[in-house]
């Protein structure tokens, strides 16, 4: 019990926030006790580090409710779109960017699954989508473009989404495209994120870990979801919460309690 962590990654959606019942939509409160483990941590001298598949606008705010940035300090860290946009804030001040061609295999998954939805990130407002997303699924504006438009040019991340298909349909999906020349991930529905090849929440707190003087051994992450797989992995201690599914679980090196049982604030109060 000797060891504390010296940077703490967390993961927004179902590490953080939880969910509104019945809707794939996060709630938009975070628990007094794990808002107050948080700042425990940060006052502690831990570097707190938002890490999320959320484009960079729709983790700012994140940031602001948990009032993570004390004036006197340097600019926070945080590692967005699974670690392909790497920024400081406040100001918002975009340090790092991955980007790939993503046209051959949006091409691709679209032959197996004509009917999906596909969006990109258009930094600072919000997203270019083929057609509507459901309800609270897009964080920003939404505007409608031709998908041969959305990937025209190299792009940080696309998301691709089938709301008449499962999380297991997609899984099985990727698998058999292979997806040459790109990373994917999973969510907890058919949602597939697409990134450059080598580009993870890892990677990213790499980078910033280096930049903030912080050991890999000193890392604790946490996380819910499969695009925490190789963060866990990374970290020091990589911890996954309780209703994470049994990929991710067997990635971390410990489970804490779920969600809607602050198991946020369970793990970090065991160190600050």
């Amino acid at each position: 019990m000797s060891w504390r962590p010296g940077l703490v990654a967390l993961d927004i959606d179902g590490t953080l926030l939880s969910w509104v019942e019945d809707t794939g939509a996060p709630d938009p409160v975070i628990s007094q006790r794990v808002g107050d483990a948080v700042r425990r941590a940060r006052d502690a001298g831990a570097h707190v580090v938002l890490a999320s598949g959320r484009s960079p606008h729709s983790m700012t705010p994140i940031a602001d409710m948990l009032e993570l940035y004390l004036p006197e300090a340097e600019p926070l860290w945080i590692v967005a779109s699974n670690g392909a946009v790497l920024l400081r804030y406040p100001p918002l001040e975009i340090v790092h960017e991955e980007t790939f061609d993503a046209a051959p295999a949006v091409r691709a998954v679209l032959e197996a699954r004509p009917g999906a939805l596909v969006a990109v990130e258009e930094r600072g407002v919000g997203y270019r989508a083929s057609r509507a997303f459901p309800e609270g699924e897009l964080h920003g504006e939404v505007t409608l473009a031709d998908v041969e438009d959305l990937v025209a040019e190299p792009v940080s991340r696309v998301i691709i989404r089938d709301p008449e298909a499962t999380a297991e349909d997609f899984v099985q999906l990727a698998q058999d495209l292979g997806l040459h020349s790109t990373d994917y991930v999973v969510g907890w529905t058919a949602w597939l994120d697409l990134a450059p090849r080598g580009i993870t929440k890892a990677s990213g707190l790499a980078y910033v870990a280096e930049r903030l003087g912080v050991a890999q051994a000193d890392v604790l992450a946490i996380g819910d979801g499969r695009n925490d797989i190789e963060m866990l992995q990374w970290a020091g201690r990589g911890v996954a919460m309780g209703q994470a599914v049994q990929p991710v679980i067997d990635a971390a090196d410990a489970v804490t309690e779920t969600v809607g049982e602050d198991g946020t604030a369970v793990e970090l109060e065991r160190w600050f």
